[in-house]
């Protein structure tokens, strides 16, 4: 499929769901392209890495025709990967990792975030990021949100530049609906599904998880995602326990304690 902004022609186009499996080449923006394509079709989608970071991608470019092999041998698994469920006026769209409702200017936005028709916050700043468990470890994280571990579920809602007050990130359970109000101010506002421009209105925006909506292709001792955000710098140690590390690593005898 062609991919918006570019012109170089690679092959011509296909229908997804005519295929078993979808090759998404490239980084974690390919790889979420490929999984909305073939959402509609439950289409897995294998996530070979060409970007930056990577951390939807199961294998390294220079591996990709080994993986290939492990998924024609059967050894490998397709997970289900949950998306977000998105409503606000005439519109409608899923997210895999986050919407992100954001100042499009100057000035602030207020945005009042309910759950289950419970008020929780109404908060004044640059706007917030919802995610779910698998978009955890991007944009939400990077602004100071909580990472949940492979397993767990739920809607993760992270204020962005709050200005003063108290808007704690927040994790809702996965049956829960989020309704978020917002106030565009001067600057207006502007809505991102997975990291995609999308139309915004002011007003109301009501937000639910939907379950096994995409198929992410992982591959038999493929390593873990925790493993994956430590490898890729996105999860370090304090750097207290890293120096304690190198010196114990790199000790001399003469360094090492005297014998009691």
């Amino acid at each position: 499929m062609r991919i918006e902004g570019q012109t170089r022609h690679v092959a011509d186009s296909v229908d997804p769901g005519e295929c078993e499996l979808l090759v998404a080449v490239g980084g974690d923006g390919t790889t979420l392209a490929a999984l909305h394509a073939g959402a509609p079709r439950s289409r897995p989608v294998l996530g070979v890495a060409c970007g930056s970071i990577g951390v939807l991608t199961s294998v390294a470019a220079k591996a990709a025709t080994a993986a290939l092999d492990q998924i024609e041998a059967g050894r490998w698994t397709s997970v289900d990967v949950s998306g977000l469920d998105l409503r606000w006026g005439g519109h409608t769209a899923v997210a895999i990792n986050d919407l992100v409702v954001i100042r499009d200017g100057p000035g602030q936005l207020i945005v009042s975030v309910s759950v289950d028709d419970e008020l929780y916050v109404q908060l004044a700043g640059d706007g917030l990021v919802v995610a779910t468990a698998l978009g955890s470890s991007a944009y939400t994280l990077a602004a100071g949100g909580p990472l949940l571990a492979p397993g767990a579920a739920g809607i993760v809602v992270t204020p962005l530049a709050p200005h003063a007050g108290s808007s704690a990130p927040l994790v809702a359970g996965r049956d829960s609906s989020l309704s978020l109000t917002v106030e565009p101010g001067y600057g207006g506002v502007r809505f991102e599904v997975d990291g995609r421009v999308t139309p915004a209105d002011a007003g109301g925006l009501t937000v639910r998880l939907r379950p096994a909506y995409a198929k992410l292709v992982e591959l038999d001792e493929e390593e873990s995602r925790l493993a994956g955000l430590r490898r890729r710098g996105l999860v370090v140690d304090s750097p207290r326990v890293v120096v304690r590390e190198s010196r114990a690593t790199h000790a001399t005898p003469a360094d090492a304690p005297p014998s009691p």
